[in-house]
């Protein structure tokens, strides 16, 4: 069709020097590449998905395209199944289901006192319940196989934030969500294991739909040299996440950004004082004043 299109024009699709795709769906652009031939550094996928809170989004499905460009690139073998409400087409398509990466992702920016319960809800839903619901059907799935006698060997892959790790002035909602899919991460890693799933979480940091107009300045593409902030940098963690090989990897959050790439070192509690017996209120404050002494500062906020 595209080819179809072009030649109505009278064009070819070697003369285009750009594609834009406003495609929410990372399978659209898949297929668009895959039928036309067209090359994939010249497509720039976007989408109106993140007013809209489609389920995958814009930021997802340009994530998604460079991840599966990356595992075209180095061989691997893909199937790719857009999945909304219900989903489930992925197992009768392909005849199997080994790794799900959840990627949905909005935002509502507001300060606290301007956020609305609408606000909350939104974000609440597509980031925290839609990891849970298609995190959901993929662990039932995996936990049949394995009470039918089929060993498994299985991914799941969340998405988190800075922001989930250490707050963002004016992303209360969105901070929230994704500390949620931190915790989710843990305990999900710590319950599927003994049916051969794993549970890892990225926190990237990418020029998406959801940052580019935010951190526009600072994540603009330059004109030459290494492009740090290009969601391509993504790909390749997601791509290991999701192989054989990180199959003792279990319950961790990566941050990957540019070139760097470095694991969250979670809450874990810190300076102690025991009493060996109830505090006494009046003895409260002094306390505390000791352990803040000792206590190892915090990070940053996201962004700052």
């Amino acid at each position: 069709m595209a080819s179809a299109y072009s030649a109505r024009a009278g064009m070819k699709l070697e003369d285009i020097d750009g594609v834009e795709i406003n495609e929410a769906f990372a399978s659209v652009a898949m297929a668009w590449l895959k039928e036309t031939g067209y090359p994939y550094e010249q497509t720039n996928v976007n989408g109106g998905a993140i007013a809209l809170g489609h389920p995958l989004g814009a930021t997802g499905t340009r994530l998604m395209c460079s991840l599966l460009h990356e595992l075209e690139r180095s061989g691997g073998r893909f199937g790719l199944q857009t999945m909304c409400e219900g989903g489930g087409q992925a197992i009768e398509t392909f005849g199997g289901l080994d790794v799900m990466v959840n990627n949905a992702g909005i935002c509502r920016d507001r300060m606290f006192t301007s956020l609305s319960e609408s606000d909350w809800d939104a974000v609440m839903a597509v980031h925290l319940k839609g990891h849970f619901c298609i995190s959901s059907h993929a662990a039932r799935y995996w936990r049949e196989q394995v009470k039918g006698g089929q060993p498994v060997s299985a991914r799941i892959i969340n998405t988190n934030s800075g922001a989930g790790l250490q707050g963002s002035i004016g992303q209360s909602n969105y901070a929230a969500a994704k500390a949620g899919i931190a915790t989710l991460t843990l305990v999900q890693a710590a319950e599927l294991g003994r049916y051969g799933i794993t549970v890892n979480a990225l926190a990237p940091a990418a020029r998406t739909g959801m940052t580019e107009g935010v951190f526009a300045d600072v994540m603009k593409k330059p004109e030459e040299g290494f492009d740090y902030f290009a969601p391509e940098n993504v790909a390749p963690l997601v791509v290991w996440l999701g192989s054989q090989e990180p199959a003792l990897v279990n319950g961790q959050t990566f941050e990957v950004e540019g070139g760097k790439l470095s694991i969250a070192d979670g809450w874990r509690r810190g300076p102690e004082l025991d009493r060996q017996g109830r505090w006494a209120a009046s003895e409260v404050g002094d306390a505390v004043a000791q352990l803040m002494d000792r206590v190892v500062p915090p990070a940053k906020f996201y962004g700052n």
